[in-house]
This record gives C-alpha cells, structure tokens and sequence, in this order.
C-alpha cells in the first residue's frame, strides 16, 4: 500500500520548474529581451513588500478562521497551476492549449459522471460560478424568452445580478424554517406562466440549505420551466450524500442527474485556487445557441473548440491543469475528495452537538452539509445584533495564535420566529454568528473554536 504524508508546496515546485524548464530548452535557447530586464534588488523590495501587505488579510489557511468559505488550494494543485502557468496556455482555443484542452474535457467529463448526467452533456470551465450561472440563465433566457428567473430567497445574489444583466424579471421564492425553498410559494408563482428558469440551490452559501430538488423538478416540468441547479457551494457533497448526509438531502443530491443544467465551482470544496468555476448542461442540442467564431483562432484541430460552446473566450489553461492533477490524486469518490469534504460534515455536527449543552450560546438550525449558525442568548433583536458584533470584534483580538476568526449572517425578527426564537422586535434584521467548516483540520479544532467562543461570549454579554 501506497504511504500518505503531507505534502507542501515548497516540495513539489522544484520538481515542476525543473520539468518545465527542461521543456523550454528543447525548442532551443533564447535570452530574454533586454526590455523585460529587472533590478534585481527592486524586485525583491517589491515581493518583501507583497508578502507583508499579504499580512492583513485574515489567516484563510488557518483552522481557527472558521468565517467565510475560503480555503488554501492543495499543493497539488498550486504545483500544478505553478507548471502551467509557465507555459501560459489559452483554452479558449485548441490552437493555444491543445494539452490543457483535453485535460479540460476529461475533468468535465468527471464532474458530468458525478453528477450522473448523459454522455451527451455540454459543459466547461469557467472563471467563477458567477460567470457559470450566467452562461446557464442566458441559455434558459433562449429558450423561454422573457420569462423570469425564480429563485429562492435564501439563494446567491448573483441571480439577481444576472438577471438584471440578461434583462430579465427575477422572483424570490419564500423559504421554509430550514432556509429551503417553499414548494408551496414556488408552485403559486409558476401557476402565473410566467417563469421561465427555476434556480434550485443545493447547499445555500448563507446556511448550507438544500432546496427540494426532486420535488422542484416534476413541479417545473408541469409549468414549463427549465431547472438549473446552483450547487457552486455544495456540487461535491454528492460524493458523500448517500453515505454521510441525511435521507432527504441525499435524495435532492440524486436529483440533479434529473436537472437541465448545473454549476458547481472546484475553488471552493474542489481544492483549487480562485478562478476554477464549471458549468455542465444535460443535453449538447444547446450548443446551437453559442454563435461564436473568430478569424484568426482555429487552426491546428478540426475537433470542437472551447472556444465555440462558450460565453468567455481568453481562460487559463492552468485551472484545468490544476483540477485534473488534483482529481488524479484523489479522485471523484466517496474515499477520495469525499472523505475531505466529510471531516466538515462531521465537524459541523459535532459543533451543533456542542451548542446544544451550552448556557449561553444557541444553535440556530441543524447543519445540513458544514456551515453551521449560533446566536448568543439575549431577549431582543436590537441585543442580538449588539452582542453578535461584540462576539465577532472580541474573537479576532489578541495575539494571532489566540484569534478566532468567524462570520456574520443577517436575519429577519420573523426567521428567528420560525425557528423558535422569540425575541422582542424592535428592530426588523439583526447578525448571529456563521462559520464555515470547509478544511478538514476543524473537525479536530472544534473544540477549541467552541470553547474559546463560550468564553468571548461570556465576556461580551457582561461587558
């Protein structure tokens, strides 16, 4: 058997400059031209400056920053992004990253088997998963022209974004105590004919939710309306939703093999630096809608180019150089990039249970995936928003091994009721608290980020 040991990036980018170098030489030596010349002790100013300035961002490698959902991406990854950015391939053309394409084409076929869509899927990557669900409500937009775009309240605001941007009406759909789409309001609003796109959010990036997908799903098709699912945040717990989720979640998890479209964003639970977003569409018929050529792109292949079933045009070659590597390591399974995303699952659960013994300090709903929300006990909306912010001011204080680093989510005096929560309402919204379990390292930290929140809490509620 095969011997795991951490690796770091230090380790493998010898080994990638070296090969890459080696690479160069062989189409022959050539010097740099003297315009592309450097001061050398400038530019090591300037780096010594970067890496200083870097400081002030919040420690997102750390455990103890449990805020919002960002993460270092694996060595792997940065070793094998570092190795082809060198080269600077462009997939927007076979003609400017013949290899890259073709690694790009089997990721997506990865991603595609995951979700359980048919060999004739359509789909790419993208710079984000607010340019990849841009792409899926512009094709949705195509074929039910001037229709709207549902969505639920608890969504990514980007669907309002786009469709301000695809000149389109957007409707919010109510949500249920869980911050699940309401079948109930969603069928109310399709009764109107006047939806074209229902956007089902499969694990929420406010609260981890999981919209009702299977049940979406018939409902849409009996009003017309096309599904797309956003699962930018969530898209990899498939991986895991039968083994590790609960029942019902699994059997939405299973539905999206069902859906028109999907977009999930390997920056995030994939292990990938930012800029790796995909899109992936049920059936390659759309690709009538791409009119895209160009004079002077395609030359060296007659196979399909990126370029032709796509909005973007220029992307690096690099995020799927750096994707393909990864999943060679681990692997589209439960074993592999699954058991990753369950040590938060786990982590997430066991800080639920221990909010569930404190005096001072609610859970605010069951984790779904490993985004979990607290509030500390107080008897008013206006006292909650106070106390929250102290929590979160006090917890990022002190020395930097002594920091805990938490998010905040807004929510309504009428939320909290839904979920049992009787505060006096003199103010409409106030914060509780959100963390983001995503790094493995939290499922042996979250003791420590619970006990060390118990005690600022203590502290904010008698200051």
């Amino acid at each position: 058997m095969a011997r795991l040991e951490p690796v770091s990036l230090k380790q493998l980018a010898p080994q990638v400059i070296t090969a890459i170098d080696s690479l160069k030489s062989d189409y022959g030596e050539f010097e740099m031209h003297p315009s592309q010349w450097v001061d050398h002790a400038r530019v090591s100013e300037v780096l010594e400056e970067l890496t200083t300035r870097l400081d002030q961002n919040f420690p997102f490698f750390h455990p103890n920053y449990a805020g919002q959902m960002i993460k270092p991406p694996h060595p792997v990854a940065m070793a094998a992004y570092l190795s082809t950015m060198m080269v600077n391939p462009n997939n927007h053309s076979r003609d400017g990253g013949q290899a890259t394409t073709e690694m790009e084409f089997e990721v997506i076929g990865d991603l595609a088997e995951m979700f359980g869509y048919p060999k004739s899927h359509l789909g790419h990557l993208t710079l984000s998963g607010t340019t990849a669900n841009l792409e899926a409500l512009w094709i949705s937009r195509e074929i039910n022209p001037g229709k709207a775009i549902a969505h639920s309240q608890g969504s990514h605001y980007t669907h309002t974004r786009m469709a301000e941007v695809l000149g389109v009406p957007s409707i919010a759909i109510a949500t249920d105590d869980l911050g699940r789409m309401s079948l109930a309001a969603l069928e109310t609003t399709l009764k109107a004919g006047e939806v074209g796109v229902v956007v089902v959010t499969v694990g929420t990036t406010g609260l981890g939710a999981v919209d009702p997908l299977a049940d979406i799903i018939p409902l849409a098709r009996k009003y017309g309306a096309r599904v797309h699912v956003d699962t930018a945040y969530g898209g990899f717990f498939r991986l895991i939703s039968e083994t590790l989720l609960d029942e019902e979640s699994a059997r939405h998890y299973r539905a999206i093999s069902e859906s028109d479209s999907v977009v999930v964003d390997p920056h995030k639970h994939g292990l990938q630096p930012y800029g790796c977003g995909a899109v992936l569409f049920a059936d390659d018929k759309i690709s009538r809608f791409y009119k895209h050529d160009s004079p002077y792109t395609y030359y060296a292949s007659k196979e399909i180019h990126f370029g032709e079933i796509q909005l973007e045009c220029s992307r690096p070659g690099a995020s799927a150089a750096a994707l393909w590597a990864t999943l060679k390591i681990f692997g589209l399974s439960e074993t592999g990039l699954g058991e990753i995303l369950a040590a938060g699952v786990r982590a997430a659960r066991n800080w639920s249970g221990l909010l569930a013994e404190s005096a001072i300090l609610d859970l605010y709903q069951q984790p779904a995936l490993d985004i979990i929300c607290f509030l500390p006990r107080v008897s008013s909306m206006s006292k909650l928003n106070e106390i929250t912010q102290k929590i979160f001011e006090l917890a990022g204080q002190g020395q930097k091994t002594e920091q805990i680093h938490l998010a905040t989510y807004l929510v309504t005096h009428a939320e909290l009721q839904q979920r049992g929560f009787d505060l006096e309402n003199d103010q409409p919204t106030a914060k509780i608290l959100r963390s983001v379990l995503m790094k493995p390292e939290h499922e042996q930290n979250v003791e420590h980020l619970h006990n060390r929140i118990e005690e600022i809490t203590q502290i904010a509620l008698e200051s």
